[in-house]
């Protein structure tokens, strides 16, 4: 064989090889970012995603396929979580239009009403009351608006003479008495008023409430610190989630379904810091 009919020979079985795996690509039954997000899209909110319309169509098919085409796919969270940990970290934001678009969608997958009220309560010792309040308003309308009755159903499980006990029941096993120890020493002894309204509010008044489950509570929790940006708080709750039982791999999911909402910075310094614990464990 000349080396001119070898090169020939070459030349067609390098193209067979590439024709052969274009048409093994265009067979594949995975469904691309597109296909996932428009059907993401369709269940979160009833309607068409990449429509072009409106006035800046461009951004909305990068955000729209990056969060609904990819975001929802990593880990293995399903998609009523995913909407809870929007809610909250849109909750701590403060970014209220978006929030109710993301409570309507929460609904539309199946969170119940109590379900996304007791999701935005917990953000209360964490971001303060009064964004708490904003978020609940926004809540309330989108209720009001479906027909769904206010005030809802009480899930409160403690009495006036019982919090503290109840919430040291939660708080201790998880979290033993850091903050206590860390409060020691301020003028006037009000460190141990500030444990003392830790255990009583924090874990009394809202851990102990009906309505989600611990591991929902403390993986909602996480969202939440991401999007503060305090990873000395989220690395304490990275390791209380730990311990009560949420997997490595949700919690690392959970972080990153944050990621469109907070940015690369926080999310990364997220990461770093579920790291920091995975190493130390």
């Amino acid at each position: 064989m000349t080396k001119r009919l070898l090169a020939s020979f070459l030349l067609v079985a390098i193209s067979q090889s590439f024709a052969f795996s274009a048409e093994t690509v265009l067979n594949n039954n995975t469904p691309n970012r597109t296909e996932i997000c428009k059907k993401n899209y369709k269940a979160l909110f009833n309607g068409e995603a990449l429509s072009l319309e409106g006035d800046d169509p461009e951004m909305m098919a990068i955000l729209q396929k990056y969060i609904f085409g990819e975001i929802f796919t990593i880990g293995e969270l399903d998609i009523k979580t995913r909407e809870m940990l929007t809610v909250v970290s849109l909750t701590t934001q403060q970014t209220l239009p978006q929030l109710k678009s993301h409570i309507g969608a929460a609904l539309n997958v199946g969170v119940t009403p109590v379900e996304l009220r007791e999701a935005i309560y917990q953000c209360a010792p964490f971001i303060g009351f009064p964004k708490t309040l904003n978020a609940l308003g926004i809540l309330n309308e989108v209720f009001k608006e479906r027909g769904i009755q206010t005030p809802l159903q009480s899930t409160a499980k403690v009495q006036e003479q019982n919090r503290y006990a109840a919430g040291l029941a939660i708080q201790e096993p998880i979290y033993g008495d850091e903050i206590k120890v860390a409060m020691e020493g301020l003028p006037g002894n009000m460190g141990e008023d500030v444990a003392r309204f830790l255990t009583e509010v924090g874990f009394g008044d809202f851990y102990t409430r009906a309505g989600l489950d611990m591991k929902t509570r403390e993986l909602l929790i996480i969202g939440l610190l991401v999007t503060t940006g305090n990873t000395s708080t989220l690395k304490s709750h990275i390791e209380g989630n730990l311990k009560i039982g949420n997997s490595k791999e949700n919690i690392t999911a959970a972080i990153i379904q944050c990621l469109p909402y907070v940015g690369f910075p926080n999310t990364l310094a997220a990461l770093r810091t579920l790291k920091e614990v995975l190493n130390e464990d």
